[in-house]
């Protein structure tokens, strides 16, 4: 009996002075953590999206009190989370506009020529193992296998008859579905001030253009000669619009003989 509680008493010892040196050593080798870290952490959104940069919002809150990104790095987040980083930080924010994706093709179905039927994966990034960059003719288009799609955490993109089309509303510019695209057709424009976009990311000249698609851009000059702001200008054969500059008027649209210019509307 005298061994069994000499036992436990040498066991009960041994287990308290254990815990006794953990918590010396925890103490004294304790990784200091900026309570900042944690606060900003707190006032991004928890998307964990990575449209930062960063690997999630722990990352981009470590790098934000660490000087090494701005304030205003989540995309998601936007203006309103900026401010309350930046009053974190003690920095001032001004108002940014906010941004939405835009897919610069206007090929539905309809419009576009086929070189055959594909039945086989369906992923936009597979393409670059079949023939010709895909079944469509048109080899700057979109492929239409929702590799965007399959990328967006807010479900803000789909595609519609053969085009992946952005629902602006629900968009938070994370850039997600611009990074997995292959055919770099996705680009962040203003969500607000610029109603008018070109459709159309096709550089060859005319003829080869309507070959492929009825609504490609032909570089024909028309939207930039009756442009009275003076915001569009054609550049490698397709018209780009300088959003600053743009009035809204809708001149280029009516202008347009293909249609590749439209007004977004959800």
């Amino acid at each position: 009996m005298n061994s069994i509680v000499l036992s436990v008493l040498v066991v009960g010892g041994a287990g308290l002075l254990i815990g006794l040196l953990l918590g010396i050593a925890g103490k004294k080798f304790e990784v200091k953590t900026d309570e900042r870290i944690t606060a900003v952490r707190e006032a991004l959104p928890g998307n964990n999206c990575g449209g930062c940069g960063y690997p999630g919002c722990d990352g981009v809150a470590e790098a934000i009190v660490n000087g090494q990104a701005p304030v205003t790095a989540c995309p998601v987040g936007g203006a309103e989370v900026a401010k309350k980083i930046g009053k974190i930080m003690g920095e001032e924010v001004a108002d940014a506009a906010r941004m939405t994706a835009f897919v610069k093709c206007g090929g539905s179905c309809d419009k576009t020529r086929r070189d055959y039927e594909y039945t086989g994966v369906e992923d936009c990034t597979m393409m670059a193992f079949v023939p010709n960059g895909g079944p469509k003719h048109c080899n700057y288009g979109c492929l239409g296998y929702g590799s965007c799609v399959k990328a967006c955490q807010f479900d803000a993109i789909h595609i519609v008859d053969g085009v992946a089309v952005v629902d602006k509303e629900l968009c938070k510019a994370c850039g997600a579905c611009a990074k997995v695209c292959p055919n770099n057709l996705i680009e962040l424009v203003p969500y607000e001030g610029s109603d008018y976009h070109v459709r159309c990311a096709n550089r060859d000249r005319g003829k080869a253009v309507m070959e492929g698609c009825d609504a490609g851009c032909i570089s024909c000059r028309k939207c930039e000669k009756n442009c009275p702001a003076g915001a569009i200008k054609v550049v490698d054969n397709i018209a780009h619009i300088d959003y600053e500059l743009c009035v809204n008027c809708g001149k280029c649209m009516e202008e347009c003989p293909k249609g590749c210019i439209a007004e977004w509307e959800n």
